[in-house]
C-alpha cells in the first residue's frame, strides 16, 4: 500500500514537471520540433557567445545579448562563465538536419553551455531569439532539444510613416519587437497624400513643403472645412485645400527622415536580419509631390488630381531622380512603388496622357498605368533592383518582373501566382491592423473593420487552389500592415501592431498554425514580456469578444420570409444576398463580417419583408451601424410602413436622427412597439448631410 502511494506520487511529480517544463517552452513562433528534458540551466548575466563567425559578428552577438539580459532585470550574475556556443556550417559541411533554409538547432549540451547551430549567420541569430524568449526571469531555462526552420522567407510588417511621422528611435523600437519575434522584412510606407517623409538632395521642396500640413489629426485635416463632407477621400476642392500642406501662417505638423536616419534604421535592422522595404508611392497617392512641383501634375496645379502625369517626360525623369537616391539608402533587392487605388480620372481629359496612349498602342487609363509600372520596372532592373506593388499593378497588364502584394482579398495573389509571379499575401480582412481587435466601445481609435487576434491567427497564405501545385512556390510569405490614418501616437500605434503582430509571425515563421488556444496562451506570456520592456500592448487574455448578439440565432416571426428590395445592395456588401435580412443573424462589429448588408444606391435603403399572410406586427426592430472611417453613417431618417397588397403602405412610424460624424463607431436600434395587422412591412432609410453608406444586418419581426 505504501509503495503504491509512493509511486503515485512519484507519478503525480513527473505529470506536474512535464507539465510545467511544457508550460515553460512558451515560444512565438512556435518551433518545429521540441523535446523537453528533465533538467534546467541557469544563465547569469556574465554568460558569453563563442562562435566561429568572424570577429564583427561575435562582437555583435556578445553586445546584443547582453543588453537583452538587462532587461531581465531579476536576472543576476551567479559567478560562474558559461557560454552560448554559435556554430555556422558553410560549404558542402552543412549536416542534413539544417537542410531548410534558416534551418537552426539548439541544444543544452551540460551545464556550462548551449549550442546553436545554423546553416547561416541570420539562422543563428534565430535560435538566439528562441533562447531569450526560454529565460525566465530568474535567469532559469528548461532544457530543450529544438530543431526550427521557417515555413516562408518573407515575413514582414508595414508602418505607415506618411498619415503620421514617427520618429527614427521609434521605429528602431519597433525592430527590436520584430527581431524578437523572427521577422525578415520591414516596409516603410514614405510617401503618400498625408505627406512626403524622405530627404531628397534633388528635390528639396519635397520636404521643405509636404512634409507638413495644417493639421495633426489626419481625419481633420483630409476633409477639413466646418461642412465638413466625405467625398471618396478626394479633396474637396482648391479653395478648401490651399493650406493643407506647410505654410508660414500655420502651425505645421509633421517631419521627415534624414538620408543619414534612414541609413542608421537600414543599418540596425540589418544587424537583426531585418530588410527594409521603402515604398515610394506611384501613380496615385501623390498630392503632396504636387503641392511642392505642381508641374508634375496633368493640370500643373496642385490640389487637383491624385495622380503623376504619365504623359509627361518629367514625370519619368523625377522618379528616376528620386528612385536613385532611395536605391543609394536603402539596399534591398525590392523597391515598392504602391501603385494601388489610382482613380486615372485626370489621364482621361490630359492631352499629354491621351497622346502617350496613341503612341504607345493603349486602349485604358488601367493599360497607361501598366505601361508606368512597366517603365519603372525597367529602371529598377537596371540596377539590380525588383519592383513590388499593390495588387491593382495587375489590372491592365502585369510588369514581366514584378512581385504583387495582395490585399484586396486573396485573388490578386492567385492571379499572379498563376503567371509565375511571386506574392506576398496581405489580405485586408486579415492582415489590416488599423482595425479594431475588440469591441468598438473599449477601444482607441481604428480606421475600420473588426480584425481580433483569433481572426489574424486564421488565416492561410496558401490558397487551397495552390496547394500541391508548381504556382504554390510563388508564395513568398505575409504581410501585415498598420496605416495610421487614425493612429496619432506611438502608443496607439504599438497597441495595434502588438499582439496582432505576434499572429503575422507566427504564420509565416511555423509549419503549422491550426491551434488558436495554444497560441493565445503563448500571445499573453509574450504580450506581458513585451509590456514589461516599455511596450504599450494590447491586452490578450481580457478581451470583451464578439458582439453578443451576433453570438446566435436570434428568434423571430420573419426569419426565413423573402424580403423585396426597393433600393439594390452593394454587390461588395451583399451579405449572403436576399435572405441576409431575415436569417435570424446578427452582425458582429465588423461592416465586412458577411452578415451586414451596405447600401450606396439613391436614399440608401428601402425594402420590404413579406410575411405570406396577415399577421398580428407587434414590434420591428431595424439596427444601423456609424463607422465614419469608411464613411459608414447612422441615417438621417427611418421610417416604418405597412401594408395588405404590397403596393400601397400606410407609415406607422418615423423617427429623425442628427447625423454627426462623432462618435466614430456605434450600433443604433431603431424600434417601434404597437398592434397592427399585416402581411407586408416596409423599412426605408435616409443618408444624412455626409451621405456615405447605410449598413442594416437584420429587420426583426416580433422578437421574442
Amino acid at each position: 500500500m505504501l509503495m503504491r502511494k509512493i509511486c503515485l506520487l512519484f507519478l503525480c511529480f513527473s505529470l506536474s514537471a512535464v507539465l510545467q517544463a511544457q508550460h515553460s517552452v512558451s515560444v512565438i513562433p512556435k518551433p518545429v520540433s521540441v523535446e523537453v528534458l528533465n533538467k534546467t540551466f541557469t544563465i547569469g548575466k556574465n554568460v558569453r557567445v563563442k562562435t566561429n563567425m568572424n570577429k564583427k559578428e561575435e562582437m555583435f552577438l556578445n553586445s546584443y545579448l547582453q543588453e537583452e539580459l538587462k532587461s531581465m532585470r531579476q536576472v543576476r550574475d551567479d559567478g560562474k562563465l558559461k557560454y552560448v556556443v554559435a556554430k555556422v556550417y558553410k560549404g558542402k559541411s552543412v549536416p542534413d538536419y539544417l537542410n531548410h533554409d534558416d534551418a537552426y538547432r539548439l541544444r543544452n549540451v551540460d551545464g556550462k553551455k548551449i549550442l546553436i547551430e545554423g546553416k547561416c549567420e541570420r539562422a543563428v541569430f534565430y535560435g538566439l531569439q528562441t533562447l531569450l524568449q526560454l529565460i525566465d526571469d530568474n535567469g532559469n531555462i528548461v532544457s530543450v532539444n529544438i530543431d526550427d526552420y521557417p515555413r516562408f522567407p518573407y515575413r514582414g510588417l508595414m508602418i505607415d510613416c506618411s498619415r503620421h511621422f514617427w520618429d527614427k528611435e521609434f521605429i528602431l523600437k519597433q525592430i527590436d519587437a520584430m527581431a524578437r519575434y523572427k521577422f525578415s522584412y520591414l516596409h516603410l510606407h514614405l510617401t503618400d497624400a498625408a505627406g512626403w517623409r524622405i530627404e531628397s538632395k534633388k528635390y528639396p521642396r519635397l520636404t521643405e513643403m509636404s512634409a507638413y500640413r495644417t493639421e495633426s489629426d489626419w481625419n481633420k485635416w483630409w476633409v477639413s472645412g466646418k461642412d465638413r463632407k466625405y467625398v471618396n477621400m478626394q479633396f474637396l476642392s482648391s479653395e478648401d485645400s490651399s493650406k493643407k500642406y506647410n505654410n508660414p501662417d500655420s502651425h505645421p505638423y509633421g517631419g521627415f527622415y534624414t538620408q543619414d536616419d534612414l541609413r542608421e534604421i537600414v543599418a540596425y535592422a540589418a544587424e537583426r536580419h531585418i530588410t527594409v522595404i521603402p515604398e515610394i508611392e506611384m501613380p496615385g497617392h501623390s498630392e503632396e509631390v504636387f503641392a511642392a512641383y505642381p508641374e508634375l501634375s496633368c493640370t500643373g496645379k496642385p490640389y487637383t488630381s491624385g495622380e503623376f502625369c504619365v504623359g509627361n517626360e518629367d514625370t519619368f525623369t523625377f522618379l528616376e531622380n528620386i528612385l536613385e537616391e532611395v536605391m543609394d539608402i536603402f539596399p534591398s533587392e525590392y523597391i515598392h512603388i504602391g501603385g494601388d487605388e489610382a482613380s486615372r480620372k485626370s489621364w482621361e481629359s490630359c492631352p499629354k496622357c491621351q497622346k502617350r496612349m496613341a503612341d504607345e498602342g493603349l486602349s485604358s487609363t488601367a493599360e497607361l498605368q501598366s505601361y508606368m509600372t512597366a517603365r519603372i520596372e525597367r529602371f529598377l532592373n537596371s540596377h539590380g533592383r525588383k519592383l513590388m506593388g499593390w495588387d491593382e499593378i495587375l489590372e491592365g497588364f502585369l510588369a514581366p518582373n514584378a512581385t504583387v502584394m495582395s490585399w484586396r482579398g486573396t485573388d490578386g495573389g492567385l492571379k499572379a501566382a498563376a503567371m509565375n509571379h511571386h506574392v506576398v499575401m496581405s489580405p485586408g480582412g486579415y492582415c489590416y491592423l488599423d482595425a479594431y481587435q475588440d469591441a468598438p466601445s473599449t477601444q482607441p481609435r481604428a480606421f475600420g473593420g473588426y480584425t481580433p487576434l483569433e481572426r489574424t491567427y486564421s488565416f492561410e497564405p496558401v490558397p487551397q487552389e495552390l496547394r500541391n501545385t508548381e504556382q504554390e512556390k510563388y508564395i513568398d510569405g505575409i504581410q501585415g500592415n498598420l496605416w495610421t490614418e487614425m493612429v496619432e501616437t506611438p502608443s496607439h500605434l504599438e497597441y495595434m501592431l502588438w499582439a496582432r503582430g505576434l499572429a503575422i509571425s507566427e504564420i509565416g515563421w511555423s509549419q503549422t498554425h491550426d491551434d488558436f488556444s495554444d497560441f493565445r496562451n503563448r500571445a499573453i506570456l509574450a504580450t506581458k514580456d513585451l509590456k514589461k520592456r516599455g511596450y504599450n500592448v494590447f491586452q490578450v487574455g481580457q478581451e470583451v469578444g464578439c458582439r453578443e448578439e451576433s453570438k446566435s440565432v436570434i428568434s423571430h416571426e420573419a426569419i426565413g420570409k423573402p424580403v423585396t428590395y426597393l433600393l439594390p445592395y452593394a454587390d461588395v456588401y451583399s451579405a449572403s444576398g436576399e435572405g441576409s435580412l431575415t436569417d435570424g443573424l446578427s452582425g458582429n462589429w465588423s461592416y465586412g463580417d458577411g452578415r451586414w448588408q451596405g447600401f450606396i444606391s439613391g436614399e440608401r435603403f428601402d425594402a420590404f419583408v413579406d410575411m405570406l399572410s396577415p399577421t398580428d406586427v407587434r414590434n420591428i426592430t431595424v439596427n444601423f451601424m456609424q463607422f465614419s472611417g469608411p464613411e459608414i453613417f447612422a441615417p438621417s431618417e427611418v421610417e416604418f410602413s405597412i401594408s395588405d397588397d404590397g403596393i400601397n403602405f400606410t407609415p406607422i412610424y418615423n423617427v429623425t436622427h442628427d447625423v454627426n460624424s462623432s462618435p466614430d463607431y456605434f450600433i443604433m436600434p431603431v424600434s417601434w412597439s404597437g398592434d397592427k395587422t399585416a402581411r407586408y412591412i416596409r423599412v426605408k432609410a435616409k443618408s444624412g448631410k455626409y451621405g456615405g453608406w447605410i449598413f442594416t444586418d437584420e429587420i426583426f419581426i416580433n422578437k421574442k
